[in-house]
């Protein structure tokens, strides 16, 4: 069926752009030939193809040639001329126009035979002026009615047939006509075989060409008969059949698949692979009926293993060659973009994921390490237990820095910007990068001397730059060079580069660049994902380039990789730079030893949904001298503060909490009580503690996990404060 409606639809297109250069052209070449004026044949452009000798000897060679050009030495204005014809004769398939010039008259005459097979008549009237009727088409033509009746009928078509026929069936015996196939047409000399060819006019009229010739070629016969005139078709088909075998394609369809033209016959399972199950089993469904028209998106084979196909079956032909016709649809890009959709995705949910375990996890390292720092409270060194106690201790501080950097590549740890110049942050870094790639290896530094500053937290990216030129100096396990190389890059338009934007603006450029066994092309989109390392096994934890991704990616710059096996990587970091004045960079909280007041004064209210967080800070602020109030969510604190009565100094938080979370709450209290201070614990600062709410005032930021000291330290600063203002 899909057949016979393609035939329907395209047989004057098919018919016509692949039959007349090939079948009909020299018949036309032939009747031009024999005329006994200026006969030319062009294109649908107007370019020459052929000329008769007439024309030749008038004007010279004429192949190759622009019609108008030779037209306009003896017409002022020919493309105006031949543009009115081509838009008449598109009613009719023929038109012509008198054209007077002082060197005499012209009758200008053009037949249509196809969209692109024109052929043109030049009559030399002299002075007189006279023409017959109906010259303007050399070759043998009839105008017939919606009824087959003939309207008009041509001199050279009434010398073929030797009469003036009334309708169609006075001419042709084996009706209906087929446009480009041979016919039996009666002439007064008896039968003659000759090609057809019929073109559609206005009011349901037809032109009807007739060549007669044994020796002229007919065109393939239309579709319901073979699969040639679909070779052109700018659409994929191929014909399958039920066990497999491609019985045929069309040009579209072997560019697609990589066939060749001369290729013997092989089984669609060859080309096309993805389904999930065998082939086979669905083109026998599809040919039962059962499959319906339901698309598949199948993968390539082979040197076509990158190119993604959308199949639709359709079955098609009699019971005597019952097949499929398969419609290939090109997807290679949708895909492409799909599976850069779910990487997008997949590293979003990891992300979450990573960023989830470690608030978990600084819970329970923040417990271990406190009810740590407790028990060493009560043991000197001299005690058995006491290296026991540290080795826990060191542990839990190796914990925490492996959270670290999950929180690193989720993108959820809290950064501490400033603004650096480069050139003194890699000058600082200089004897310990050094020292990590040995004496094999030598490091290099190139600067820009006008080099931009960046803001970005210092402390997170030396270890990106650390991460980097570790990984240079493993891929040359024989020794060579490091390169780390800065400069300055104005985009004035957008640069696109892998998978990202780099939007207009000025940056700053970090290239760490090695000359190491380089990184395989299938690994190299993977290098960034958590987990995932091209070293051998136990050599890498498959965190150290996603860590740089983490922090790079929520500095607000970008991070590229080009290698090549055998000849080297380059990372490149672009900063956007920045020139505008910053504040200073909040210092750690336990950044060294300070004399703790141990008779402290004051109320805390803790409030920590998590009992062993809970017990641990209590216990270490009234270790301290504290009075501390306990509440295990943001509700059961708003419910003691409704006591007017009750003096509180500091809010010891959580940030996050079922329920409100701990600005929230916060911000309720303050409405009543805006003197008090705040300390904000966290394993990471999500939305709620975020750059799009109001800064909460009086308040600092603990990050978790945190020891005895760093708790404690952090409440005293904060009474301070509050009495040095008071």
């Amino acid at each position: 069926m899909i057949l016979l409606l393609l035939a329907a639809g395209l047989t004057l297109h098919l018919g016509w752009g692949g039959f007349w250069r090939n079948r009909i052209d020299a018949a036309a070449r032939t009747a031009i030939r024999a005329d006994p004026d200026h006969a030319f044949l062009t294109g649908a452009t107007g370019v020459v193809c052929a000329a008769n000798a007439v024309a030749t000897d008038r004007f010279g060679l004429c192949d190759g040639a622009a019609l108008s050009d030779l037209l306009g030495k003896m017409i002022a204005n020919p493309e105006d001329v031949m543009r009115r014809l081509q838009h008449r004769a598109k009613a009719t398939g023929a038109a012509k126009e008198k054209i007077v010039t002082r060197n005499g008259q012209f009758r200008l005459g053009l037949s249509v035979f196809a969209a692109d097979c024109l052929v043109w008549r030049l009559d030399d009237l002299g002075d007189s002026g006279n023409a017959q009727a109906g010259d303007a088409a050399t070759l043998p033509m009839m105008t017939v009615g919606p009824n087959d009746t003939v309207v008009h009928i041509n001199d050279a078509c009434r010398d073929v047939l030797g009469q003036r026929p009334k309708a169609l069936s006075d001419v042709f015996l084996d009706l209906p006509l087929v446009s480009g196939q041979m016919h039996t047409v009666q002439t007064t000399n008896g039968p003659v075989r000759a090609i057809v060819a019929v073109i559609t006019g206005r009011a349901d009229g037809r032109n009807v060409i007739v060549l007669p010739g044994n020796n002229i070629q007919q065109a393939a016969p239309p579709l319901r008969a073979g699969w040639d005139q679909i070779e052109h078709l700018p659409v994929p088909l191929m014909k399958i059949a039920r066990n497999g075998s491609v019985l045929g394609s069309n040009r579209e369809a072997r560019q697609l698949m990589g066939i060749a033209d001369d290729a013997a016959m092989f089984q669609i399972a060859e080309l096309l692979d993805g389904l999930g199950r065998p082939i086979n089993d669905w083109l026998r469904e599809a040919a039962e009926g059962r499959g319906g028209h339901v698309s598949h998106f199948l993968r390539g084979r082979g040197k076509k293993q990158d190119t993604f196909v959308q199949v639709t079956l359709n079955p098609s032909g009699d019971p005597a060659d019952q097949h499929l016709v398969a419609v290939l649809n090109d997807v290679t890009e949708l895909k492409t973009l799909e599976a850069q959709f779910v990487q997008s995705q997949k590293m979003q949910a990891i992300g979450q994921l990573a960023g989830g375990v470690a608030h978990d996890f600084n819970n329970l390292l923040t417990a271990i390490s406190g009810h740590c720092d407790l028990l060493l409270l009560r043991h000197d060194e001299g005690d058995q237990n006491y290296s026991d106690l540290i080795q826990i201790h060191q542990n839990a501080n190796r914990a925490a820095s492996l959270v670290g950097q999950l929180l690193a590549f989720s993108r959820k740890q809290n950064l501490q910007p400033e603004v650096i110049d480069l050139r003194e942050t890699l000058a600082d870094l200089t004897h310990l990068l050094n020292r990590l790639v040995g004496e094999k290896v030598t490091l290099t530094l190139h600067h820009d001397p006008a080099l931009a500053q960046i803001k970005a937290d210092k402390r997170q990216l030396e270890q990106v730059l650390m991460n980097l030129v570790v990984n240079a100096r493993d891929a040359m396990p024989d020794g060579g060079e490091i390169k780390i190389s800065t400069e300055n890059l104005t985009l004035k338009t957008q640069m696109i580069k892998d998978r990202a934007v780099v939007p207009i603006g000025e940056y700053v450029v970090v290239k760490v660049v090695d000359r190491g066994h380089g990184i395989p092309p299938e690994k190299l989109p993977k290098i960034f994902e958590p987990f995932y390392t091209t070293k051998r096994t136990g050599e890498g934890t498959g965190l150290g380039l996603s860590t740089a991704y983490g922090i790079v990616k929520q500095t607000g710059g970008f991070i590229f990789a080009e290698s090549k096996v055998d000849q080297g990587t380059q990372f490149s970091l672009l900063f956007p730079s920045f020139d505008l004045p910053v504040a200073a960079p909040i210092s750690s909280s336990d950044s060294g030893p300070r004399v703790m007041n141990t008779n402290a004064d004051g109320v805390i209210l803790l409030v920590e949904d998590e009992a062993p967080v809970r017990a641990f800070a209590s216990r270490a602020l009234r270790l301290h001298g504290y009075t501390v109030l306990e509440a295990d969510c943001a509700e059961a604190a708003l419910d003691l503060l409704e006591d007017a009565e009750l003096q509180v100094d500091v809010f010891v938080t959580d940030v996050i909490m079922p329920g409100l979370d701990g600005p929230t709450w916060v911000r309720k209290a303050l409405k009543k009580r805006a003197e008090t201070k705040v300390v904000f614990v966290s394993g990471y600062a999500e939305d709620a503690f975020g750059d799009g709410k109001p800064q909460i005032p009086n308040s600092v930021f603990l990050p978790k996990p945190f020891s005895l000291n760093a708790l404690t330290m952090t409440v005293q600063q904060q009474l301070e404060v509050g009495d040095r203002v008071a």
